[in-house]
């Protein structure tokens, strides 16, 4: 009989999926050893060959569990059932809160799915596209005429752009917080610039 998984694999797992994401986001793919990777995570290097077989493994686990991931939050808004423009938005607010929880991850899929092997990368885009999909779905939802003209696509990409490189702006201990962002971008995607509220007497923030 094949010997089962010990109590806490997967949280081990999750661990070192964790780190290793920290390192690759700090320090780059390319510039991260496995020995880092297993120090970081405590273990021995032998241990740390237990859960994944070699560092491109590594990668191939933190982007494709993080796609899978914001493809399941896709899949939980959609099944609430709401009115277009209230789904929409309920999108956004959740991308961006999640992104804001998985920077390291994010920033792995973002920078370094460029080391992936081929057939790891066409997996993991047909994720991605299942997700555009969704939200130009979403989009077409609230203005039907755009699906006509072909633009709810478009518009769905021009709102990925500013979801996804908030990361590269948006400190985490800075006053301004993920969740603070998330209406700002549903307003400014929905009514422009004149659309987003300041609250009275707010502070300037320093980003």
């Amino acid at each position: 009989m094949a010997r089962g998984r010990a109590p806490g694999f997967e949280n081990q797992r999750e661990q070192i999926l964790r780190e290793a994401a920290r390192l690759f986001a700090h320090q780059g793919y390319p510039g991260t050893s496995m020995n880092a990777v297993a120090e970081a995570c405590a273990v021995s290097k032998p241990t740390l060959y237990h859960y994944v077989r070699d560092k491109h493994e590594l990668l191939v686990q933190i982007c494709e569990s993080h796609v899978q991931d914001l493809e399941a939050l896709v899949q939980e808004v959609l099944a609430q059932d709401q009115a277009p423009e209230a789904r929409l938005r309920a999108l956004i607010a959740r991308f961006v809160q999640a992104y804001g929880q998985a920077q390291n991850e994010h920033r792995v899929l973002t920078e370094d799915v460029k080391f992936l092997d081929e057939a790891d990368r066409l997996r993991l885009t047909a994720i991605e596209r299942r997700v555009v999909a969704a939200f130009a779905d979403s989009v077409a939802a609230v203005r039907p005429e755009l699906q006509g003209a072909r633009l709810h696509k478009p518009l769905t990409m021009l709102l990925f752009g500013m979801i996804n490189w908030t990361f590269t702006w948006l400190k985490p201990d800075g006053e301004l917080t993920y969740d603070a962002v998330a209406p700002m971008v549903a307003d400014l995607f929905f009514g422009g610039l004149g659309a987003v509220q300041a609250e009275p007497g707010a502070q300037a923030l320093q980003v």
